[in-house]
């Protein structure tokens, strides 16, 4: 099998651990378009192969990978990101229903496109979409049935628990190792969650701090956004939501 060399300059591989490596494959031009919202990014994948294993051997083994029956990570860049001593950064959970189908029980959907558009107006940054992030990391099929026993009284956090797991099992590990290959300078990241800003911290990476994201409220997420606060710890921050937002997070649940 003979492999186009351009293919293979596109690849960059890291280590994961003694008996795997992270193959990251891109940059590649992506034109994205949502409604009035356009531009262009770079775009790279990622994926966990063998120690062992060669590039050429790797693209060699896809058709047996059976890749169609899991999913794999992967970010947007925009900018001069390797560069430019300003990026901010989104480490995005994958949201099977809010982020495709726009449900209006999470924020996550409207967290994802705006966190789009802050990048570009910003000049420099990069979305780290974690595919196995769904429901904080139990998966479609345990996150639809979370859905029902939300459905009968209880929040995000009990119904976790209610089915086995811990409040959030998600692992930064792998997008962390990725942002330490296309970048090296301080980062800013977009988020709410404490608990992102202290994995990157833990790993040695710089972080300027974080800017909040608050919005896309509605009366079908209200709940959700509370427990997000109360039990998850998320940071509201000093304008971090509006004065309607604020008052809707703030009300007593009916």
């Amino acid at each position: 099998m003979t492999i186009n060399n351009k293919i293979l300059n596109k690849i960059q591989f890291t280590e994961r651990n003694e008996n795997e490596k992270l193959s990251v494959v891109g940059p590649i031009r992506l034109p994205i378009k949502q409604g009035d919202f356009e531009a262009t990014f770079q775009w790279y994948c990622w994926k966990d192969v063998p120690a062992s294993v060669s590039k050429e051997e790797m693209i060699e083994l896809l058709p047996s990978m059976n890749l169609a029956f899991g999913q794999q990570s992967s970010v947007l860049v925009y900018g001069d990101f390797a560069n430019s001593e300003d990026a901010i950064i989104r480490m995005h959970s994958i949201c099977h229903t809010g982020d495709i189908f726009g449900s209006q029980r999470c924020d996550c959907g409207y967290q994802l496109h705006e966190s789009m558009k802050m990048i570009v107006e910003h000049g420099c940054g990069a979305i780290f979409y974690l595919a196995d992030h769904e429901g904080r990391g139990i998966g479609l099929f345990s996150k639809s049935l979370a859905y029902l026993l939300q459905d009968d009284g209880l929040d995000t956090v009990e119904a976790n628990h209610e089915l086995g797991f811990e409040d959030d099992i998600r692992s930064y590990e792998d997008a962390i190792k990725v942002l330490e290959v296309l970048r090296q300078k301080p980062v800013t990241l977009i988020t709410n969650n404490p608990k992102k800003l202290e994995a990157l911290k833990s790993h040695g990476l710089s972080a300027k701090g974080h800017i909040p994201l608050w919005g896309g409220v509605t009366d079908s997420n209200r709940y959700y956004l509370e427990t997000k606060v109360k039990k998850a710890g998320h940071i509201l921050g000093e304008g971090g939501v509006d004065n309607a937002e604020r008052s809707v997070l703030h009300e007593s649940r009916d």
